[in-house]
């Protein structure tokens, strides 16, 4: 018998407080269950990032997308996806963005390993039995266009440097079991 655990809060409650904006998605929504389409092909899905749309704060210099499960049964959570260097001009990601090689991102963003170890979107495979995942969709509003690291970076030291760039955040959490 699988043993429940309880969930912590908002991987965002711990950091300092931003305002916020409003992100929507044909494909996800707040509280929904995520689509077989956006669901790892390790889980029998297709491993589609999802569309995603923003109303960009005024003074956004750039942003930062990320994917990230707080209720994976780890220490640190798991990323799913991490973008960084969205230009400000942007306030939308096609379905399937997050592809490998990167052919739908807009120009100069690009995307870290992922903790599947692709540079890719990798959508939800929460092990069976552990009960529903949430999964955080986040576009954050930068006090900068480019964070300047490096494509082999971590994606918790993007995470890191999140806390002390991001002028507002935007967030859709849907949720994801496997039984």
């Amino acid at each position: 018998m699988p043993v429940l655990r309880s969930r912590p809060p908002s991987p965002y409650d711990l950091l300092p407080e931003v305002p916020s904006f409003a992100l929507r998605s044909d494909d996800v929504s707040d509280g929904g269950s995520v689509a077989t389409d956006f669901i790892h092909d390790s889980a029998g899905g297709k491993n589609i990032s999802p569309h995603l749309a923003w109303d960009a704060p005024a003074d956004a210099q750039g942003f930062v997308v990320t994917c990230f499960d707080p209720d994976a049964p780890t220490h640190s959570g798991f990323w799913h996806w991490v973008l960084l260097d969205v230009p400000a001009g942007t306030t939308e990601l096609a379905r399937g963005a997050g592809a490998e090689g990167g052919a739908g991102l807009p120009g100069g963003a690009y995307m870290l390993r992922n903790d599947y170890g692709s540079v890719s979107y990798g959508g939800c495979a929460p092990p069976p039995g552990d009960g529903p995942h949430r999964y955080f969709f986040a576009v954050h509003a930068l006090d900068t266009a480019s964070f300047g690291l490096p494509k082999e970076a971590s994606c918790a030291f993007a995470g890191f440097n999140l806390a002390f760039h991001t002028i507002a955040r935007a967030v859709i959490v849907p949720t994801y079991e496997q039984k």
